[in-house]
């Protein structure tokens, strides 16, 4: 998201985050180096702006670093139980109906029990909604991508902001965003459409049918790294427009590939994406540091192919990447609050996207590339996108 300068690293009161920064990693060694974002100044006053980024970068790490120091341990996050309303037959939701519209029935039902859990948590793990040959075509693609994008903005040829969002702690970070082309349509396809997954379904139990597609993105990072500082994406009854306890968006992250421990997982604090959280959060003396002492971590290790959807208020970090040579890659996308004017930041999304797709919409398009081969509006998109 947004990039902004940091008045107040640790002091979240008066730094709202405004730019993407969940743990972002990318599982390739071969991926080349994000571009440093290119500065609209020159001279001195640039070399000063580079040198004030540079400072305010090592003040975050070090905070990072401190809070690595004052939290529990996590614990992995573990999968959401699925298949428990299924029939008799006991091989899941879709062991009771093999046809398209009965598994989508089917997980529909899911999804409200996921829900729960959701509205409870903050946070849930769901296996399997990604194939592996598919997470492996998208990761492919991304490789590819994040080398043209970055020799197109080095050569002057696109704006940064034209292939990369800004992201927190950027050394050996990057958030690639996506067109809509083969690969990434055909990962949205599987992990949104109801009879490919619940994803789409859990998303419209919380959010409803006319919520935004937000953000559409990979987030990547290599070896070294830094943790991030613990921090929402958006602030507890901070966007406005529908009463205070009104959701933002919901993010669903996507392993490419399997995450292991020194890859950098995300960390979730469940259940503080509440009121009470954000204010003993806010509280600078002594209850945002005992807030992170007292509070349980998970952390996202997620598959292959398996995914976290959390709620934007929900505290979290991403950790270190201390692998000697894998990098981590999430595929991710974002749905925002349709009741909602303005989610607070801006999302990691191609600017010829912003605001014209709903879930319903999505989900509508989809199918009807799945079904037909073509999806006329999703071409026409398509052309408009540089």
């Amino acid at each position: 998201m947004g990039l902004v300068l940091l008045p107040a690293v640790v002091g979240w009161s008066t730094f709202v985050p405004a730019f993407r920064s969940h743990g972002v990693s990318s599982r390739a060694a071969a991926v080349a180096t994000a571009p440093a974002r290119t500065l609209s100044v020159s001279g001195s006053v640039g070399k000063l702006r580079c040198s004030l980024y540079e400072d305010q970068e090592k003040i975050v790490v070090a905070r990072g670093v401190k809070e690595e120091s004052l939290m529990p341990p996590p614990t992995p996050l573990v999968a959401a139980k699925r298949g428990s309303a299924a029939g008799a037959g006991g091989g899941g939701f879709g062991a009771a109906s093999t046809s398209k519209k009965g598994i989508s029935k089917q997980h529909q039902t899911e999804a409200k029990l996921l829900a729960k859990d959701l509205r409870r948590e903050g946070v849930v793990r769901i296996d399997d909604v990604l194939s592996h040959e598919t997470a492996d075509q998208l990761l492919a693609y991304v490789k590819e991508l994040r080398t043209q994008s970055t020799d197109d903005v080095e050569s002057g040829r696109l704006a940064s902001l034209q292939r990369f969002a800004d992201v927190l702690l950027k050394t050996n970070r990057c958030d690639l965003t996506l067109p809509l082309e083969k690969e990434p349509l055909a990962a949205l396809s599987e992990v949104v459409l109801g009879h490919k997954g619940v994803m789409g379904h859990l998303i419209e139990s919380m959010l409803g049918k006319q919520a935004v597609l937000y953000e559409l993105s990979t987030l990547i990072s290599d070896p070294g790294s830094q943790r991030q500082y613990v921090h929402p994406d958006t602030p507890y009854g901070g966007a406005g427009g529908a009463g205070e306890s009104e959701p933002v968006l919901f993010t669903t992250f996507v392993a490419l590939q399997d995450v292991t421990l020194d890859m950098g997982p995300t960390l979730f604090l469940p259940r503080t994406h509440t009121d009470a959280a954000h204010a003993q959060f806010r509280d600078q003396k002594a209850g945002k540091d005992v807030l992170l002492q007292t509070t349980p971590s998970v952390c996202g290790l997620l598959p292959k192919g398996s995914a976290a959807i959390f709620d934007s208020r929900l505290l979290h970090a991403g950790s270190a990447n201390k692998s000697p040579d894998l990098s981590r890659a999430l595929f991710y996308f974002t749905f925002k609050n349709p009741k909602l004017a303005n989610a607070g930041n801006p999302g990691s999304i191609r600017p010829e996207l912003v605001g014209k797709l709903t879930l319903q919409d999505l989900q509508k398009e989809l199918n009807l590339l799945e079904d037909k081969g073509s999806s006329p509006n999703l071409e026409l998109l398509a052309s408009t996108m540089r």
